[in-house]
């Protein structure tokens, strides 16, 4: 039963982490990754579809993304797109490819976006403790049914603890990771 609290707690403490990386690929750092234009969705024909299902988006160069529609009809409603998707960026189009340059981030807008990265790591922070905060109320529960003894959920009390302080750790580094990409020039 503590076996199956401490997986299903260290489960979800994982995805926590996870779904943080996945949200700090979505912040612009200086050099192009295609994962920026991941959440963006494009107008085909009567349904929003991702950029990325109507496409083949390619690092041109550090400074540059390249998208190839796969129809030649899809290049205004990409470039609308992306000039909707508060990026702050400008899509060029050379016939059937669109070029998008990124700009140089300012020092105003590094800080912005390390403030920006440091909120998302403490979000992914609290969830970690709520999830330890659930872990522990269920060894609580099974306390009080006097299914474990008070010695068995003083040791799963520690475990847990040490799961936390392992993934809080591990959002620790990943906020580091993305500190450091985001001051490179």
């Amino acid at each position: 039963m503590i076996n199956d609290i401490k997986k299903h707690a260290d489960d979800r403490m994982g995805k926590s982490i996870e779904a943080l990386r996945q949200e700090l690929t979505k912040l612009r750092t200086g050099r192009a990754h295609t994962s920026l234009l991941d959440h963006i969705t494009v107008d085909y024909y009567g349904s929003e579809v991702p950029l990325n299902q109507v496409s083949n988006i390619s690092v041109e160069d550090s400074r540059t993304l390249m998208i190839s529609p796969w129809e030649k009809n899809m290049v205004q409603p990409i470039e609308k797109a992306i000039m909707n998707s508060n990026l702050g960026l400008n899509p060029a189009s050379a016939g059937t490819v669109i070029r998008v340059p990124l700009p140089p981030l300012t020092e105003e807008r590094r800080k912005d976006m390390i403030r920006i990265v440091r909120n998302e790591a403490e979000g992914a922070r609290i969830a970690i403790r709520n999830i330890r905060r659930d872990a522990l109320g269920d060894v609580k529960d099974l306390l009080k049914e006097k299914l474990i003894g008070e010695d068995v959920e003083h040791r799963a009390q520690d475990e847990i603890q040490g799961l936390t302080d392992k993934h809080i750790g591990d959002v620790d580094s990943v906020l580091a990771e993305k500190e450091k990409e985001l001051m490179e020039f």
